[in-house]
């Protein structure tokens, strides 16, 4: 699928826009075991690994691309476990998108390995989202 230029970048906007919602506190991004669920907004039973934190304007859009700003790491992961999938909170914890995760290349989020052991720091150094057909 290809989808022009003005409309990828509208949508990543939106996809900014959403992560970025909220006054409380700052967004973050939570890693989970298990499988990324089907549909958003129901409870989730798998075990929370870790929780990244991002800055309150979240990142920048251009050309379709959502490029994140720098993401704390989580100093000490809460549990162990291999990491399934992440889920994005706004600064009010509201649910915003949810990302599959791999060692291999193939996720939306990637890490040299997706093994966590509870304790040790998690990062992710960088993050960008392209909309379809870039």
């Amino acid at each position: 699928m290809k989808i022009k230029t003005l409309d990828r970048t509208e949508f990543a906007q939106i996809i900014l826009d959403a992560m970025a919602a909220g006054t409380t506190s700052s967004p973050t991004i939570e890693l989970y075991t298990g499988t990324i669920p089907s549909s958003m907004g129901g409870a989730i039973g798998d075990t929370l690994l870790a929780t990244l934190t991002l800055t309150n304007t979240v990142g920048t859009v251009s050309n379709g691309v959502l490029t994140l700003d720098a993401i704390t790491e989580d100093a000490s992961a809460d549990a162990a476990g291999i990491i399934g999938w992440a889920r994005a909170l706004d600064r009010d914890g509201v649910e915003a998108a949810y990302f599959t995760v791999a060692d291999n290349g193939t996720g939306d989020i990637n890490f040299a390995s997706v093994d966590i052991s509870a304790g040790q720091p998690v990062g992710i150094s960088s993050f960008t989202i392209t909309v379809g057909g870039a």
